[in-house]
């Protein structure tokens, strides 16, 4: 898959392309619909697709200080992407400038002249071009002068999780601070992911004979509700079975909220400085302080003891 860096990364030879466009944060199964249904439309017509995205996040510039939490950084999102089959991913930088691009400009400037779009595909509730005065009618009233033709899909697949709302990056970000990550997997289709480098901690647990991996996350990264995780450590393209805590360890009256994850049963493991991702499977427990060091391991094997048998679990139902 190509990745652009703004509109002039955009080959010079560039030819007609099936375009989509959006935030895509976290590639729900919202997101699948659509974009698997540009990609398909790309392929029945013989031209490439495209998924177009926006960096930083449009409200950070439009209301400063009301960025999301984010479900999945950049990175992934390309990676879900080009999983779905998109040919191409544009990041275009959205700035107090681009803000003031109306409707009509926004069509010309980056659909027209830039990926010469045969077809566009959008979600009903896709809004776009200054204050998000442009919506699919208008996108479909132009595509009559400009020659492309617009194919809206009705998100009808909805998500109990959200007591029958549609599948959004909203309700994923809601469960996910709920710590609800059965309905966060059921809206995004997978396991929500946090993501980082693995910083030196206080240590503590590895004077208790279970090392965690202390994961430093991005800014606005979606992270979820504090307490004990079942879920998965991926380091150096390995995936192991980990009990995960999220929180500010009240047991030694820390400050510093953390992500911390234990990969069961293995030993000598040095991941300091190295990129990793978590996966949050279930909910284990919450946060809480033991009267005694040994009721503290105590509960620590327990997490890890039902941490292995839900991993193994989710693995042998797959």
């Amino acid at each position: 898959m190509q990745r652009w860096r703004g509109l002039e990364d955009i080959p010079q030879d560039w030819g007609r392309s099936v375009v989509t466009i959006g935030s895509y944060d976290g590639v729900h199964r919202g997101h699948q619909l659509i974009i698997g249904r540009a990609v398909a439309k790309a392929r029945a017509l013989g031209v490439p697709s495209v998924v177009v995205t926006f960096s930083p996040h449009p409200s950070e510039v439009v209301r400063p200080g009301s960025h999301p939490p984010i479900l999945a950084p950049y990175d992934r999102r390309a990676e879900l992407m080009a999983g779905l089959g998109v040919d191409a991913l544009l990041i275009l930088p959205f700035t107090a400038e681009f803000s003031q691009l109306s409707p009509a400009d926004f069509i010309v400037k980056v659909l027209v002249d830039k990926l010469h779009a045969r077809a566009v595909i959008e979600g009903p509730n896709f809004r776009f071009g200054h204050r998000a005065a442009g919506n699919v009618d208008f996108l479909r009233e132009l595509g009559g002068t400009y020659d492309y033709e617009v194919e809206v899909v009705d998100l009808v697949e909805r998500g109990e999780a959200g007591g029958g709302v549609p599948f959004s990056s909203t309700l994923a970000r809601r469960l996910v601070a709920e710590g609800d990550m059965d309905g966060a997997a059921e809206i995004l289709g997978r396991p929500h992911r946090v993501e980082g480098v693995v910083v030196r901690g206080a240590q503590r647990g590895r004077e208790l004979g279970y090392p965690t991996a202390n994961v430093e996350t991005a800014p606005h990264t979606a992270i979820p509700a504090d307490g004990v995780y079942a879920g998965w450590l991926t380091a150096d393209g390995e995936r192991m079975p980990a009990a995960i805590s999220v929180g500010t360890n009240v047991q030694f009256d820390a400050t510093e909220r953390t992500v911390e994850a234990y990969a069961i049963d293995r030993i000598g493991l040095d991941l300091y400085g190295k990129h990793v991702a978590v996966d949050f499977l279930a909910y284990v427990r919450g946060m809480a302080r033991f009267e005694s060091l040994d009721g503290l391991l105590e509960a620590i094997a327990d997490d890890v003891k039902r941490a292995r048998v839900l991993t193994d679990a989710y693995d042998t139902a797959r």
